[in-house]
């Protein structure tokens, strides 16, 4: 059966991940991926080509030449055939490394999983290494930055949980001066797309930005793992960072993926805080503020945070996210709420959004917000303020 999925050995080794990663389309991620394979190919490792995709670059397609490749999946999907990347197919032959390209894709429906970079983590678990790529704009926690930047939507993600379990992470680095010159060769798109993509994307200003996310985001990488092998200190403190958010959609996606930064920067664990006050209960939060909330609960679970939502008031039912921890309190006070998940997660960071957010609303009135900075003195918990 071309589809049957091996059973995991629990005591087998996970694959190796090795990451390309690229400022903008046509750095030359695949080229490079193909060149190790051949490299790997000469030393008798059983390597083979899972998915790549050349885009109709000669020069890359050139190396597929002489390279094993494992047949692509045809699926019927809305009238239109497509290749997809066959999972099942890889997994029967379980070559030592296998290349996948285009790691943000979105498999057709009825795939068995929903993303690629889930297809990869599979493998990963069979103790298949896999040798993979990406774009800077399709990670997760920077997508608003990217949107920003290039002043486009960028659908395609994948979670910064899945560049915190790569082994390697590499950056394909070019010049602004270097990738046009190559868009104006016809290396990177059709010559007939070449000036729609010069007014738009492949602007220097607008490279020099992705280029700097690229490297920070390689260099992230280095810290990172400098923290899981590098014996620390025993007087350090474990960093635990937590984002406190309202029901107040964009703001709050926005305070989650930085926080998701920083703990990601530091390799620690963190949280995100929604306290539920009495007019955020089933009965009475419109539900568009509801809608948020759930999204960005998924959000921040995706991100790889713990979601606690507490409540401000006596004990009722939450909105209905799972895994949401309810904590009760004794009286409608947002403070209390926050110094107990504080304490009781041992919270090294606290992440909140500047004055306009919901939130400071809530924590200034009164001296509720003397009494929260009062409190993580003594605690000695930072407080950063998001913009």
């Amino acid at each position: 059966m071309r589809n049957a999925d091996p059973q995991i050995d629990p005591a087998a080794k996970q694959g190796h991940l090795k990451v390309y990663i690229g400022m903008v389309a046509g750095v030359g991620k695949t080229y490079r991926m193909l060149q190790e394979a051949h490299e790997l190919l000469a030393k008798g490792v059983n390597v083979q080509v899972g998915y790549v995709e050349t885009h109709g670059r000669s020069e890359t397609h050139a190396l597929l030449a002489g390279l094993p490749v494992i047949p692509r999946r045809e699926v019927f999907y809305k009238g239109k055939r497509l290749d997809e990347f066959d999972l099942g197919a890889t997994l029967l032959l379980h070559p030592h490394v296998v290349i996948v390209d285009e790691l943000a894709h979105s498999n057709v429906p009825g795939s068995k999983h929903e993303k690629r970079y889930q297809d990869v983590l599979h493998l990963l678990e069979h103790g298949i290494d896999v040798i993979t790529a990406m774009n800077i704009q399709h990670i997760e926690s920077i997508n608003a930055e990217v949107e920003r930047i290039a002043g486009v939507a960028i659908t395609e993600r994948v979670p910064d949980s899945f560049l915190q379990r790569a082994d390697e992470v590499v950056n394909i680095d070019l010049t602004s001066d270097e990738l046009i010159e190559r868009l104006r060769e016809g290396k990177i798109y059709d010559k007939s797309k070449v000036q729609t993509a010069l007014l738009n994307f492949f602007q220097p200003e607008k490279i020099l930005q992705l280029r700097e996310l690229a490297l920070k985001e390689t260099a992230d990488q280095v810290v990172r793992k400098v923290e899981q092998e590098v014996e620390r200190p025993k007087q350090m403190r474990r960093e635990h960072f937590l984002a406190c958010i309202s029901s107040n959609g964009d703001v709050a996606a926005k305070i989650i993926r930085k926080t998701a930064r920083l703990a990601n920067y530091y390799h620690s664990d963190w949280s995100v805080l929604h306290v539920q006050t009495p007019n955020e209960t089933p009965e009475r939060i419109p539900l568009d503020k509801q809608r948020h909330l759930i999204n960005n609960f998924k959000l921040a679970t995706e991100l790889g945070a713990e979601v606690i939502q507490a409540q401000a008031g006596p004990a009722r039912p939450g909105i209905g996210f799972l895994p949401l921890r309810i904590l009760p309190q004794e009286r409608a006070d947002i403070t209390d709420a926050i110094l107990q998940v504080v304490q009781e997660k041992q919270v090294t960071t606290l992440c909140i959004g500047k004055p306009h957010v919901t939130l400071w609303q809530l924590l200034l009135r009164g001296n509720t917000f003397q009494r929260l900075i009062t409190g993580l003195g003594k605690l000695d918990i930072d407080l950063i303020i998001l913009s």
